[in-house]
Formats: structure tokens, sequence, C-alpha cells
């Protein structure tokens, strides 16, 4: 992604210099500093398409930092912490984060989560008009018809992704960037292909009158949509 300027906060020398290295590598211009006093410099003479934020940092918590952002700046923000009950307060708390990654971790994991974050930044879902599905995103779940379609987390995610944008074509890598960044290099068309086949499956299970298939549809030699 040329061009893309990214916020690393993080006071860990040789952590840091790895992720910057890796994310210049990868194409986006990384600035690298280790306090927030910093970072709120920073951002007074920079726009920032992400920030990589650091929980633990010398001059205080990245949590409270996020939370004093998200008053004036929505550059998304993700999150690198070291602790299980640090992940428990980034899933469990309105603290406008929107990813994180647990250390140790590998920078190209960090770099393929960005690229996830800011594309979905540049390509805003619009709200669903289609009556027949249900997002309900606190609770994690789908109705189509006003029943429960069974998924388990990656095809909530899958299905998510394709009824808030009914009628446009997801590739199989695309579908992989959005609902699960971190593997890039899996075998994308037996992986999606599968859960497509289950998601149709749990859809057809609440109205066998209805053909899933032309519910959720295939675009030949592409990808998936929802039909409008």
């Amino acid at each position: 992604m040329p061009g893309k300027k990214i916020l690393v906060v993080e006071d860990e020398p040789s952590i840091a210099e790895t992720l910057v290295h890796v994310l210049n590598e990868q194409g986006f211009e990384a600035i690298r500093v280790a306090t927030i006093l910093e970072a709120r410099e920073a951002l007074k003479i920079n726009v920032f398409s992400a920030i990589v934020l650091d929980v633990g940092l010398p001059d205080g918590n990245g949590f409270d930092f996020c939370k004093e952002l998200r008053k004036t700046n929505e550059t998304p923000v993700l999150f690198l912490t070291a602790r299980s009950d640090e992940v428990d307060k980034i899933v469990g708390l309105e603290i406008g984060a929107d990813d994180y990654v647990t250390k140790p971790f590998s920078p190209r994991e960090v770099s393929a989560r960005l690229k996830a974050i800011i594309k979905r930044v540049q390509e805003p879902i619009p709200v669903n008009q289609d009556i027949h599905f249900k997002v309900d995103e606190e609770k994690k779940r789908i109705t189509y018809k006003g029943k429960l379609v069974e998924t388990r987390p990656i095809e909530y995610e899958i299905l998510k992704l394709l009824v808030k944008r009914p009628g446009r074509v997801f590739s199989r890598e695309e579908i992989i960037e959005f609902c699960w960044p971190d593997e890039p290099n899996m075998d994308s068309n037996r992986t999606v292909d599968t859960h497509i086949k289950t998601i149709r499956k749990n859809i057809g299970a609440i109205d066998p009158n209805t053909d899933p298939k032309s519910i959720l549809k295939t675009s030949s030699k592409v990808g998936f949509y929802l039909s409008e």
C-alpha cells in the first residue's frame, strides 16, 4: 500500500525497529515514536492511515490514549499487547480499537492486518437494505427471515461481509483479507468454499423452499456475493 503513513507507538527498540523495517518493506511509510507525548506531537503534523499502539508505554496506558484519540480522531488503531488480560480489555471495552495482535507476533501479520483495516476504512460498508437478513454485531449473530443462521465465528464474519454489501462480488482472496487477514497464505479456494457451503446449508435449513445458491451466489471464476 504505497504512500500509506503508519504511526508506530512502541518503546521497545528491537520490536519497533523490526516492525518499522517490515512495514516500510511492505510499501508503508512507518514513523516510530516511543511515548504518548511523542505520538501527540506526531499527530499534530502528520495525517496517518493507521496507528500501531503498544498498550504499555513509559508515560501512560495505550487504552487511555486510544480513548483520548477517539474524542477528535478516527484514525484506525491496532493494539500491540503482551498479556491475555489486556486482550480481554480490548475485546470487552468500548475503547475504539480496530484490531490487536499479541506478543510475540510476526511483523508481517501486523502488516496484513493493517492492510485489511485500511481497506475497510477506504471501502465503508453501507447499511444493509435486505429485510430478510439482520446482523446483530453486539451478539455476533445473523438472522434470516427472523430465524438464527447457525454459524461458527469465521462463518459469521464471512456472511456479515456479504450481507452488508449485497451485489458486491468478493473474491476468495478478499474474503480472507477481510475476515482473517493474519493467514494470507492459506489455501483460499478450498477454505473459503468450505465455509460458503456450510453457510448455504444453514440458510437452506431455515427455508427449505428457497435455494440457498440463489441467495448466496457464485460469480464464475471470481468469488461470491449476496443477491440484491
